[in-house]
């Protein structure tokens, strides 16, 4: 196997792994990693319109959100108002329960997350990142990570 047909593989594993770890998590919570994932990105950069949140999912890369949104808003998570930015669209913001839930995601990744630093605890993480995102920023989904971290090194600014 050549080492990039192995590091594709690699990646695919470790992403098929973490998926179903982390669907085992939230099955309790009546939610799917990709409606975590909503939730989350809401929490983080919301209110966002569809088109934003679009943008910043990886779950739906050049798919439309809005049957995950659909679904949370049955649910009573997600809330559909008027931007008050552009009354031509609907900006999405959690409900209360949608960030009581929020909380309750967060607490599943944790474990998720404590898991894999067992796996990698003795490792240095910086250059195994830093290489994966150089694979991952050519392609949407490491294009939707980017604007996550950017917008978020935004925010921290304007704080």
């Amino acid at each position: 196997m050549q080492m990039l047909e192995e590091l594709r593989y690699l990646v695919l594993a470790i992403q098929r792994e973490g998926n179903r770890l982390l669907a085992a998590e939230l099955r309790p919570l009546g939610i799917t990693p990709s409606q975590a994932e909503v939730l989350r990105v809401l929490r983080d950069h919301g209110p966002l319109t569809l088109n934003a949140l679009g943008g910043l999912l990886v779950c739906e890369t050049g798919n439309s959100p809005s049957r995950l949104v659909d679904r949370l808003v049955a649910q009573g998570l997600v809330q559909r108002s008027v931007d008050k930015v552009d009354r031509r669209y609907l900006a999405l913001s959690l409900t209360a329960r949608g960030r009581a839930l929020h909380r309750r995601v967060v607490t599943a990744e944790n474990r998720l997350h404590r898991a894999i630093d067992g796996l990698v605890a003795d490792r240095p993480l910086g250059e195994t990142i830093a290489t994966l995102r150089a694979v991952a920023d050519g392609f949407p989904a490491g294009a939707a990570l980017a604007r996550r971290r950017g917008h978020a090194h935004e925010l921290a600014q304007e704080r």
